[in-house]
């Protein structure tokens, strides 16, 4: 279930994907007057086909992508028997140059505005709940192993970003951040100014880290929440709002403390200290064979829920769309210089898939679709042959010299550009079996 759950997620939100970036071709075409002859979501076998006017409609078995066949393009479909003859109304190469290019980036302008459309809507509608950097300094931070490598210590308080305040804790581990070059955190540290450096290759590294959710976590201090009915927590008479100072003799204000200490004491009967209503208690616990006592822990951070009016979420939320083409750009040119492993960063259908989960959660959901839509709409836009933003180097050179290039060496680009799409797929579907496995 939960992996039919994962391949439903993909197969959908990709054909939305693929469908709005198709339909921005289709629209913009019949907008010019060019005759669309098909659209098709998904690629063959077909699974359903209708005819509607002068376009067939089709779905596809393989949700691996979609194409419209325009009439009088030089397109995938490398049909080139009508070069000869004398371009038609109706054809994609009759129409005037700007026409040609808008519906060229039809399908990058479509999928923009969608991926824009999403980020706003769900900024909108969820707001934004977060850790203020002022409340988790009030006791600072813990580095995981990764953290502690870059020169994090336990108590830490990061008050600056490469020499500039920041609001949210989760600003730190914004990808942007840790893509710039010469990036650096300002610690405060026992009285003392501690400058941390980002290394050039620290997105990779915390990247190959995915079990990890970050290399540092809030010093998060804690009472006992709901507990267990008959668990050993209950059995050693520990109740709502009580602070379990220490574990065997080991102080545990923190809640990542006390997780270390019951792991430690696994299956072994252990000491508590702990204070209810402002006096201290001492109890004995046998900890289970897990590492647990048997309640929820109630953390003593203060959130920020922050709702926006429709203008704000507008501006915040195509931002937030165009930030994720600002750090997949930083991390292309991570990827040509070296910086980052271009395998590493490589993904296929079964990687993407897997960035939806194995449980379906609607938020997670269209976050990924207004993600991936805005990465289709900048892998689109690159000067590749083949690729719409190939397309548009080539109209745009038109319309710069005064004449296109030659039928035939237009064949010549569309079939060097295609091979190269069909080894750098058949890469990436190698990649993902490679990291699969």
């Amino acid at each position: 279930m939960p992996l039919f759950t994962m391949i439903s997620q993909f197969i959908l939100g990709f054909s939305m994907i693929v469908g709005l970036h198709e339909l921005g071709h289709m629209l913009l075409a019949k907008l010019f007057g060019m005759r669309v002859e098909s659209y098709n979501i998904g690629l063959p076998p077909k699974i359903i086909q209708f005819k509607w006017g002068e376009t067939v409609y089709s779905l596809g078995a393989i949700p691996l992508g979609g194409f419209v066949q325009i009439a009088g393009i030089a397109d995938e479909s490398l049909d080139t028997a009508h070069f000869g003859d004398k371009p038609q109304p109706w054809e994609f190469r009759a129409k005037p140059a700007w026409q040609r290019l808008l519906v060229i980036l039809g399908g990058i302008i479509f999928n923009l505005l969608s991926g824009m459309l999403i980020f706003i809507a769900l900024t909108f509608s969820l707001g934004d709940t977060y850790l203020a950097k002022d409340e988790v300094n009030k006791h600072g931070i813990v580095p995981h192993a990764l953290g502690a490598s870059l020169g994090f210590q336990e108590g830490d308080q990061i008050t600056h970003i490469n020499g500039r305040d920041f609001i949210k804790f989760t600003d730190i581990m914004e990808p942007r951040i840790l893509l710039a070059d010469g990036g650096y955190y300002t610690v405060r540290r026992q009285g003392q100014v501690v400058h941390i450096a980002i290394p050039p290759n620290f997105f990779a590294q915390l990247t190959a880290h995915q079990g990890q959710e970050s290399f540092v976590a809030p010093l998060m201090p804690f009472e006992v929440g709901e507990v267990q009915q008959s668990s050993l927590a209950v059995q050693a008479g520990l109740q709502r709002g009580d602070r379990i100072m220490e574990i065997a003799c080991q102080a545990t204000p923190y809640f990542h403390q006390l997780k270390t200490a019951l792991v430690a004491h696994a299956g072994k009967p252990v000491s508590i200290k702990y204070v209810r209503d402002g006096i201290e208690y001492h109890t004995t616990a046998q900890v289970d064979e897990t590492g647990r006592l048997g309640f929820w822990p109630r953390i003593l951070l203060n959130q920020v829920h922050q709702q926006y009016s429709l203008w704000q979420a507008t501006v915040i939320g195509t931002k937030r769309a165009f930030e994720v083409v600002r750090t997949n750009l930083l991390a292309l040119r991570k990827v040509i210089t070296g910086q980052v492993s271009f395998s590493r960063s490589l993904s296929g259908p079964i990687g993407i898939a897997q960035i939806f989960g194995k449980r379906f959660n609607w938020i997670h959901f269209w976050s990924i679709v207004g993600f991936l839509s805005m990465i289709l709409a900048l892998t689109n836009l690159l000067p590749i042959p083949a690729l719409d933003g190939g397309h548009a180097v080539l109209i745009s050179y038109e319309m710069i010299v005064g004449r296109p290039l030659p039928n035939k060496l237009l064949e010549i680009i569309q079939i060097l550009g295609i091979t190269m799409l069909l080894l750098l797929t058949g890469y990436a579907i190698f990649n993902d079996l490679c990291k699969l496995f």
